[in-house]
């Protein structure tokens, strides 16, 4: 029995614990989700390495998975451009059962291979694309037909699965292995195994954009604004990379588009937007590197 689907020991009269301990029981158990994590550091790191020339060779980020594990590629995917001002198009998610899955289980989607490999395939992949496969049980046959389609196409292959000795990680290039163990609720593995891989790919996809020069320090200087609150976010980070007063923020970021990363420059190296913006460009993007032209 894999370990994903093995009842716990340690929880056997679960539906008849008080209320604080029953919260108490969930809660702790994500814990290790955290050490499976750091268990598998270095092959997160070596994804990273691998992903990052791909991308800055112009491939995209393709995530597969079926239920928890692809509703979670869903959520990466659609994050990646308010945070990072990613392009729609360059982080994609394919989910078993298509987009009417993200709200109610498609009853089979996940067992069929063969739809797996067509829907890769349909995105006409290619050797800069990176592909995350992402199945708990390590085993989903809708995740490894897209597998294997990604691979005899070259593209970038990240397997991340809860149970060791899984196709999913021991076939993809890059196998990460998430050893979560069994869930306080058996084979529940939106619990602690859903944690690990959120986990994962939060780790993943944020340190390809930090070496994309999307960050500058820890502050996110490329992201997009789309509504009020982030609209105040980039003058606050503004303020704090320059020191410059409220009101000289907004107005460099207002004859910028509010582009952070052009109004830090702009103001630090006391040129127009237009010259930050062509240093930013002649830097690859990095602030940093515009700033010591």
């Amino acid at each position: 029995m894999l370990k994903t689907e093995t009842p716990s020991s340690q929880h056997q009269q679960l539906d008849q614990y008080p209320v604080t301990e029953l919260v108490t029981a969930f809660v702790d158990d994500q814990f290790n989700a955290v050490q499976a994590v750091r268990n598998a550091a270095a092959r997160i790191a070596a994804a990273v390495t691998a992903a990052v020339p791909r991308i800055e060779a112009g491939g995209r980020l393709i995530y597969v998975g079926a239920g928890t594990s692809g509703r979670l590629g869903v959520l990466d995917s659609v994050e990646l451009y308010p945070t990072f001002s990613w392009p729609h198009e360059r982080a994609v998610a394919l989910l078993a059962g298509g987009q009417s899955a993200m709200y109610m289980a498609v009853e089979g989607a996940e067992d069929d291979r063969e739809q797996g490999a067509r829907d890769l395939l349909a995105l006409v992949p290619t050797p800069n694309d990176v592909i995350f496969l992402l199945a708990a049980s390590g085993g989903t046959p809708y995740v490894l037909g897209a597998l294997h389609a990604a691979r005899e196409q070259g593209a970038l292959t990240i397997g991340i699965a809860n149970n060791t000795g899984s196709p999913v990680a021991g076939e993809a290039e890059i196998g990460i292995t998430l050893d979560t163990g069994s869930e306080v609720i058996s084979g529940s593995t939106r619990l602690k195994a859903g944690t690990s891989q959120k986990i994962v790919l939060n780790t993943i996809s944020s340190a390809i954009m930090v070496r994309l020069h999307k960050v500058y320090g820890n502050l996110m200087v490329d992201l997009k604004p789309t509504n009020a609150k982030l609209y105040a976010r980039t003058v606050r980070l503004t303020v704090h990379a320059t020191g410059a007063a409220d009101t000289a923020a907004r107005e460099t970021l207002e004859a910028c588009g509010f582009h952070v990363k052009v109004a830090i420059v702009a103001l630090l190296k006391k040129v127009t937007v237009q010259q930050a913006d062509t240093l930013l460009a002649q830097s690859g993007g990095s602030v940093r590197g515009a700033l010591n032209a």
